[in-house]
């Protein structure tokens, strides 16, 4: 009786009034990546070796928030590196399921299914169609994108300014679909992990890191996902003019 209900319900889903949602978030998507990865050009991103501590600038602040140091007190000032992408935009992956409504994914079926960003998933079960371009939206061609200038000059400031308004404009509208599309279709995030499954119910692969929780073998306690779980935000210190040109604490 349950598995007949379970595959009535499936009928019912793509939701043809989402798809277009599904296809715009990763329309949004690819422009904030080539946008976000255009303006890297421009402006130095720094991330701290240790921590997920990220700045926009040519030198690091010294404020003291790092806690990554191992065998080392909290809060040390952050030891920098070079940033990259997804310092900025963080890679939130899940499985891929053959189906909405498939049997549970068991710990020793854990190969047997690719891993893929969260948001790709969703939009994939909301009915949109996942090509290379989505899965590798950083490997198009520089004259696809919005960063592109003919001659391969430098950034102009109005160019710059257009770039990041799209990017911006590309953020607001990927989170307020991923926001629609969550209203629809049911998706878990771990309480003591990162962890995201798109679908009714989580997978049972023991994957959680949270080491206070090793007694319970890595198993994931699931709740319901919010935005922020498939799109993080990343949160950095703003430089103010009055400020010194390195931020103390």
């Amino acid at each position: 009786m349950v598995l007949k209900r379970i595959q009535n319900r499936a009928k019912d889903y793509p939701v043809k009034g989402m798809v277009p949602v599904a296809r715009e978030v990763l329309e949004k998507r690819k422009v904030l990546i080539q946008g976000v990865s255009t303006l890297m050009q421009v402006f130095p991103v720094l991330a701290c070796k240790f921590c997920p501590e990220v700045y926009i600038g040519e030198k690091g602040h010294l404020i003291q928030t790092c806690y990554g140091y191992k065998r080392c007190g909290r809060k040390r000032v952050h030891e920098w590196i070079p940033g990259g992408l997804n310092d900025i935009l963080v890679p939130v992956e899940t499985f891929r399921l053959d189906n909405m409504f498939q049997d549970v994914i068991k710990h020793d079926q854990r190969f047997d299914f690719d891993r893929v960003p969260a948001v790709l998933e969703l939009c994939r079960q909301a009915g949109a169609s996942i090509d290379d371009e989505n899965l590798h939206p950083g490997m198009l061609n520089s004259d696809r994108g919005i960063g592109h200038i003919d001659g391969g000059g430098p950034f102009s400031p109005s160019h710059l300014m257009y770039i990041a308004e799209e990017v911006l404009d590309a953020w607001e509208k990927l989170r307020s679909g991923v926001q629609r599309l969550l209203l629809v279709y049911p998706s878990k995030v771990c309480k003591h992990c990162s962890e995201v499954h798109i679908g009714p119910s989580g997978h049972k692969a023991r994957l959680c890191g949270v080491f206070k929780f090793e007694s319970w073998h890595g198993k994931h306690f699931w709740k319901k996902a919010e935005v922020d779980d498939l799109v993080p935000p990343k949160i950095v210190w703003r430089r103010r003019p009055r400020d010194p040109p390195v931020l103390v604490k």
